[in-house]
């Protein structure tokens, strides 16, 4: 045998047991969830998880949406030229940077009105089966037209919100790329539901992944502690996931504030009974999400309380008609904080300057 035959022998064997080591290392690791990177860094899993029964389910990442559309729907959020005052942004309720509310007990709007309830986070609000404590709108978009038109918040009109919009050509040509407006419309002239089409495409990409619950879900076992833990298995034999389950840790359903006992903290409020006007919804709202609790204070529709703790026994007494003990109640408050995910990386957005047929703003 010549050493070009015997070079060639060797080559093809060591290839062979190259190949027989890589697919014994990956029966070997079926067992183990795969690993991969979520927004913000952290590790997330995409094997099925022993805990995948649970009745919190963690976030999942889809990317599949409209850029464009995205894009557009963020400017929108961050444009003060759709208030009345030029001055007021959803992002002035919803702050992107503190948890997607404003840490109010309620909400600062146009010639400093306050609003009459307190403002809910617009992070993972997706997952809510409606929007506004009392669901009187059913999607993102529906919500997006309310606040503009609303004397007590952003103070404009949709008819003004609009004219403010057609006067900027570079919005003229963004409406105009991303909804075909001449094919669609006859004219290149945008209307409020395309606005709130797009305010809407944004707001649903505000998910908050990978907390370390989540990771938790996907079996990383050291993602929480023993004390974490065991703040869940109280949250769930006390009752809590009763209502605050799902993706959203709530948003999926209505109750009555006051189940086991009359809410007496605040009797004006009448909540769901506003849209129905029926009788057996008065004081009932919209679950609220759990997620990312800790940012969210003051809690509750009336903010009666901007400490966390407090939150957990006020729920205990007036929906469970328990009392908990203080390490009950510090237990679940560490299961809650687990909760907060990765908050959404937004940059800026730089704005396209008015015209001179551009509606002034107006503080009156």
């Amino acid at each position: 045998m010549n050493i070009g035959k015997f070079t060639t022998i060797i080559c093809l064997l060591a290839f062979v047991a190259i190949n027989v080591v890589i697919i014994s290392s990956s029966v070997a690791d079926d067992s183990q969830p795969k690993v991969g990177y979520g927004r913000g860094g952290r590790m997330s899993g995409s094997s099925k998880s022993a805990r995948s029964d649970e009745p919190i389910q963690p976030i999942s990442i889809n990317y599949d949406y409209n850029r464009a559309k995205v894009e557009l729907g963020k400017k929108l959020f961050f444009e003060p030229r759709l208030s009345k005052s030029g001055w007021i942004t959803c992002n002035s309720c919803h702050n992107l940077s503190t948890g997607g509310a404003d840490n109010l007990p309620s909400s600062i709007g146009h010639k400093w009105f306050l609003g009459p309830i307190n403002s809910p986070t617009v992070l993972n609000a997706k997952f809510n089966l409606a929007q506004f404590w009392d669901g009187r709108a059913k999607d993102l978009k529906e919500q997006a037209g309310g606040p503009i038109a609303n004397p007590l918040e952003m103070g404009s009109n949709h008819e003004l919100a609009v004219s403010v919009l057609q006067s900027i050509p570079e919005y003229v040509q963004w409406f105009s790329e991303i909804y075909g407006l001449e094919e669609m419309y006859g004219g290149e002239e945008i209307n409020i539901d395309q606005v709130t089409d797009a305010i809407a495409a944004f707001e649903e990409t505000l998910i908050t992944p990978n907390s370390r619950f989540d990771l938790w879900l996907k079996d990383y076992d050291d993602s929480i502690s023993d004390s974490e833990k065991e703040g869940y298995y109280l949250f769930k034999e006390k009752g809590c996931i009763a209502c605050h389950n799902g993706v959203g840790v709530g948003g999926s359903s209505y109750q009555k504030f006051g189940m086991a006992k009359p809410y007496d903290k605040d009797t004006h409020t009448l909540g769901r009974y506003n849209v129905t006007k029926s009788e057996k919804d008065k004081y009932i709202f919209k679950v609220p999400l759990l997620r990312n609790i800790e940012l969210t204070a003051p809690y509750f529709h009336d903010a009666s309380t901007w400490d966390l703790s407090e939150a957990v026994n006020i729920m205990a007494e007036y929906q469970l008609g328990s009392k908990l003990t203080d390490d009950e109640t510090g237990k679940i408050v560490e299961f809650l904080r687990t909760l907060t995910g990765d908050q959404p990386s937004v940059i800026f957005p730089i704005l396209p300057p008015s015209t001179s047929t551009t509606p002034e703003p107006n503080r009156n």
